[in-house]
């Protein structure tokens, strides 16, 4: 599989999310500077990573959003390319319109850093195909603006199409309906809150991530 992750300035998880599809994959992604606008030729996977990218100036993802890449991935995504975008990813790709809905201030004012017991709500897509759908999984989080919020209308849709990949089991940050991650409508785009790529090797204190990468890998593959 090859494989690109996104450096935005502010990344800080890149070199995690790079190290996880090394070990996965075994093979290393590009590292794609965001001023670029062109991806690598053929690549068959996207990565955003966390971070605080341009220091979450103005909203959380708003400017990383506009950066000459996200043009390039947004094409991508439109070919069926699969995109991942993981904590601030996952905040660009709703900022980019490549998801419904936004990333607001966490409900309890702080940041939040810590174990995150999931639930799978769909296994069926790209990215959960490693899972049972009702599976608890424990992924990390670290985040100050992770709650998601869109109207009633967008989360009826949501949960109507199957669209909610991932639900928090405990109260992490406000999000409605306790979402922590979604696909968007074609399922080849999943923006998460929580690291899966923190939960890949025992080192890490818990493998549950490894499986999503791993089922990504066998679809692409397939």
């Amino acid at each position: 599989m090859k494989s690109a992750v996104i450096v935005f300035p502010g990344s800080n998880c890149d070199r995690d999310l790079a190290v996880a599809l090394r070990e996965v994959t075994g093979r290393a992604p590009a590292m794609v500077w965001h001023r670029t606008s062109e991806l690598p030729d053929r690549v068959d996977f996207i990565g955003l990573p966390g971070g605080f990218s341009y220091g979450d100036y103005l909203r959380s993802g708003a400017m990383a959003a506009r950066s000459p890449v996200m043009r390039a991935v947004a094409d991508a995504a439109g070919r069926g390319v699969p995109v991942i975008g993981i904590c601030n990813g996952f905040q660009v790709l709703t900022e980019a319109g490549l998801l419904p809905g936004a990333l607001m201030r966490n409900a309890g004012l702080n940041f939040v850093c810590r174990p995150a017991p999931l639930r799978v709500e769909n296994s069926q897509s790209l990215f959960t195909s490693g899972y049972s759908t009702g599976e608890q999984v424990v992924f990390p989080v670290a985040h100050h603006d992770g709650n998601y919020q869109a109207d009633a209308d967008t989360l009826d849709r949501l949960e109507g199409e199957g669209r909610v990949a991932l639900r928090y089991l405990d109260a992490v940050n406000g999000s409605a309906r306790g979402i922590a991650g979604i696909l968007n409508d074609a399922g080849n785009v999943l923006g998460l809150m929580p690291h899966p790529e923190r939960a890949v090797e025992p080192a890490h204190g818990g493998t549950d991530g490894r499986r999503l990468f791993e089922g990504l890998l066998e679809t692409v593959a397939a």
